[in-house]
């Protein structure tokens, strides 16, 4: 059977993750690259050795042999192309947010099944081998009924005032950051793994650094910053640094985490606790091949990763044996087969975090603004 075509459209920090973890899939062919300008897109193709790249992602969507197309790009450009990809039947994978509101995400969903195309956000730290197993654990009865879940999302890549990205504008952005950016991931981890929707949030929100130091250079998203004070342009900031959010879920469950992108030190720390009425689990990004299982009437345990030691259905996110490390790089790669797998038969989408996850996580953010504005709790629909 001849390889699924793929392209993909942006090719910044994360748009090179994607083209290394299209080359890691046996069924798939990455054909083609495409920027925001033709210069920019061929520097791009040299450099990670794609011969076709274009500077007008048009281009490509107009190309039949093109099966799926991958969108990297920044967030306010996520709606017209997944829109005009899903229109030229290509089957679509979006970073996330899908969208600039839950409303334009929303179309995106109907239209995506209108047109009968295969869709993804790209929640991949879903395909953690441990975080499958955290999730099989509540599954399968084994952590009892979740009572609470608690945690955070650490990053310090924006800790100083010189700092900048260009999600920090909302015109570019959006106008939620660390809710959007990285707060989505946490909602969207702790729903996937204890099967229970989150039905009301109250948060506070904070803006440390109300004026930031905007480089009149492009800088690239983690990229260290050897700029000069002349270098730099004041730009006032709205989107939020901070926030501490509680949750409501269905039943007695309930919840609490924290986001934070000034956290010195932590480079992108994603902490999960899970707490049921038999045992609790905890998993840390920094450390993902861990997971530490608690208990009240027993010896505490650290599950190395190690496929022989999963649940079955778990097992099938690791491909290395126990003892050799499962990251990052490799979540992609898990996603990426499971989505050229559903393309060859669509029945097999359930594996993914459709675009409907990606409405799902829009409404929250939306919810988080919100709360943070009133002052209270807000009810999700």
């Amino acid at each position: 059977m001849a390889k699924l075509r793929v392209a993909v459209i942006g090719a910044g920090f994360v748009g090179k993750v994607h083209v290394e973890n299209i080359r890691r899939q046996t069924d798939a062919e990455l054909v083609a690259l495409a920027d925001q300008s033709q210069e920019i897109a061929s520097a791009f193709g040299e450099h990670l050795g794609i011969a076709r790249a274009v500077g007008d992602y048009n281009e490509l969507l107009a190309d039949p042999s093109i099966d799926a197309v991958h969108i990297c790009t920044p967030n306010a450009t996520h709606f017209p192309i997944a829109k005009a990809a899903i229109e030229a039947g290509k089957n679509v994978i979006c970073e996330k947010p899908l969208a600039m509101s839950a409303g334009e995400a929303q179309g995106l969903v109907q239209l995506a099944r209108e047109k009968g195309v295969v869709h993804a956000t790209s929640y991949n730290l879903r395909f953690y081998p441990n975080v499958a197993q955290m999730r099989r654990m509540v599954a399968t009865g084994a952590v009892g009924d979740v009572l609470a879940v608690q945690g955070a999302y650490s990053q310090d890549w924006l800790f100083y005032e010189t700092d900048y990205n260009w999600r920090l504008e909302p015109e570019v952005g959006g106008n939620s950051r660390a809710m959007a950016d990285i707060g989505s991931h946490w909602c969207d981890m702790v729903e996937h793994v204890t099967g229970r929707r989150i039905q009301a949030v109250c948060a506070e929100l904070m803006t440390f650094h109300p004026v930031r130091k905007k480089p009149k250079k492009a800088i690239e998203t983690y990229a260290g910053k050897l700029l000069q004070p002349e270098d730099y342009e004041d730009r006032p900031i709205a989107t939020e640094d901070f926030g501490a959010i509680l949750l409501r879920f269905a039943g007695r469950a309930r919840g609490a985490f924290t986001i934070n992108q000034v956290a010195a030190g932590r480079k992108n720390r994603l902490v999960l606790e899970v707490y049921g009425t038999k045992c609790g689990m905890a998993w840390d990004g920094e450390k993902p091949n861990e997971l530490w299982i608690g208990r009240r009437d027993g010896n505490n345990q650290l599950l190395v990763k190690d496929p022989s030691l999963l649940e079955a259905e778990a097992r099938t996110f690791a491909d290395l044996p126990g003892g050799h490390a499962e990251g990052y790089a490799d979540t992609f790669k898990q996603f990426f087969r499971r989505f050229y797998a559903a393309c060859r038969d669509k029945s097999l989408a359930g594996a993914l975090p459709t675009f409907d996850a990606g409405l799902r996580q829009l409404r929250l953010v939306e919810a988080v603004l919100k709360s943070s504005q009133q002052g209270g709790w807000v009810e999700l629909g």
